[in-house]
């Protein structure tokens, strides 16, 4: 009776917990959880849930050993699989996910959510038809559910059919009318493979249901701008600014259609925003793009007068660090230690696992650069002999500043390596996007530069350069992003 009792207990601690959790209240869930354990040892629903408020808190590592024990104690119960196999996602680990949550499809063939989750990690290991075989199954089950439905149009279209793509998203769409995630989803794919008549038409239609919110708006204004009606644009883009006056992603798509015009940089917000929800595909994204600044910039340092001897060049600035590819390919070359720096906390954590940064710093990059350090020497301007910045100051329009505070930054004779996209006319000769000739916004969210503008902010700063060469640095809708490739020297006699 005694145990009975103890059970009944341990559950009511449990159940107690779980609404502490979802209230947010996760200092106030701890204690009953520790409760819990000591009335029932074994509970699964407190292991379940001490590994949630692990994850939560950010210690993985207490949560896998919470998941670790639990599963060992009841190796049967799908529940713990999947939720071991979200951790191990978060953690980078997709083998070891993918092996979970297929343990938790096979344990529970009715659980639509283990399908859709092992699809989503099928999708990463780039096991493409897989993925949509979950996927489908998932979103069959759910066919209203608009997360499924998003992971199937993922797979759909990594596997080039982007029409069976769109069509997963309009079954969910009829599936949920009142629903605007998926239609938004929809609009956005439409506006990827640049059917702006079928992006227009299905964000009107979302405004007819009066479900559409800020972004429905700014990717009506971005359709209606690329198919030249910049009128019916700036009617949706202010609609966009109504309902959403403070999102830096719509703040930022009104300032690339010239509604906002004098935006000189991309905001940290915006930065922040979208590069968290990209850090889980960044790299797998990028490498599909054919990028290649990390191994230009790995060339010109092997040709760094001290690198070349074998001589150790550090500390390295990394601006913009992202998920780490900058380090990953310079990490046979004596430069270190490195200071990594970002706005995204994802995409740190993703360079944190590599294991190769002394330090990373989510901060922007103008807080860091000529700004006193926290680094010995304490209070003290922190000066670099080389500083990398790869595509980063894409997000900047007027870069006197920025060139400015990297020059203080340097120690005499050190470098700045950097890439910019390059500011071109297109094929009628008319160059896209707000322009002073210098730089512009271009309607992707990120500025060009042209080459004289470089060239002549950077002699202003004080820089010497040593390569200003142009350079395809990925490709975007089949084709070559032209950019920048710069490499700058603070003279020894500058001071």
């Amino acid at each position: 009776m005694q145990k009975l009792y103890a059970a009944v207990d341990a559950e009511a601690l449990t159940d107690r917990a779980v609404q502490l959790v979802a209230a947010g209240r996760i200092g106030a869930a701890r204690p009953l959880l520790a409760a819990a354990r000591c009335l029932a040892p074994g509970s699964i629903g407190v292991a379940d849930l001490s590994a949630r408020l692990a994850a939560r808190a950010d210690t993985p590592e207490e949560a896998a050993i919470e998941l670790d024990l639990a599963i060992a104690a009841a190796p049967e119960h799908p529940g713990l699989r999947k939720r071991r196999a979200e951790l191990r996602q978060q953690t980078g680990d997709i083998e070891g996910a993918t092996r979970d949550a297929a343990e938790a499809v096979v344990l529970d063939r009715k659980d639509a959510t283990a399908k859709a989750l092992l699809g989503v990690l099928m999708l990463e290991l780039g096991r493409t038809a897989d993925a949509v075989a979950c996927l489908a199954e998932a979103s069959e089950a759910e066919p209203g559910n608009p997360g499924f439905a998003t992971g199937l149009a993922m797979a759909w279209e990594a596997a080039g059919d982007a029409d069976a793509a769109l069509a997963t998203l309009l079954r969910c769409v009829n599936a949920s009318p009142g629903l605007v995630e998926p239609r938004n989803a929809a609009i956005l794919l439409c506006v990827r493979r640049r059917d702006f008549r079928q992006a227009t038409r299905l964000a009107e239609e979302t405004r007819r249901a009066g479900i559409a919110d800020a972004c429905s708006f700014g990717l009506l204004g971005h359709a209606l701008s690329s198919l030249g009606q910049h009128v019916e644009a700036a009617d949706a883009y202010t609609e966009a600014l109504k309902l959403g006056p403070n999102d830096p992603y719509v703040r930022h798509l009104v300032a690339a259609a010239g509604i906002m015009p004098g935006a000189t940089r991309a905001p940290v917000e915006y930065l922040r925003a979208v590069f968290d929800g990209y850090a889980e595909r960044f790299e797998r994204h990028l490498v599909s793009l054919g990028y290649r600044t990390p191994g230009m910039f790995r060339a010109v340092l092997r040709q760094h007068p001290k690198i070349a001897t074998g001589e150790r060049v550090g500390p390295v600035l990394d601006l913009g660090c992202g998920t780490g590819l900058v380090a990953l390919a310079i990490a046979d070359l004596p430069v270190g230690p490195l200071i990594g720096v970002d706005v995204a906390p994802r995409m740190l954590a993703q360079a944190k696992a590599k294991g190769l940064y002394a330090d990373l710093r989510e901060a922007d990059v103008m807080s860091v650069l000529g700004q006193r350090d926290p680094l010995p020497p304490a209070g003290e301007v922190c000066s670099y002999p080389l500083i990398l910045a790869a595509d980063v100051f894409c997000y900047f329009g007027a870069l006197e500043d920025t060139f400015a505070a990297a020059h203080a930054s340097l120690t005499p004779g050190g470098w700045l390596v950097c890439s910019v996209e390059e500011l071109l006319p297109d094929r009628d000769g008319v160059v896209p996007g707000n322009t002073n000739g210098n730089w512009a916004l271009q309607r992707q969210g990120r500025y060009a530069h042209s080459l004289a503008y470089i060239r002549d902010t950077a002699t202003e700063a004080g820089f010497k350069i040593l390569r200003l060469d142009r350079e395809t640095l990925r490709c975007e809708a089949n084709a070559p992003v032209i950019g920048l490739l710069v490499v700058l020297q603070r003279v020894r006699h500058d001071g």
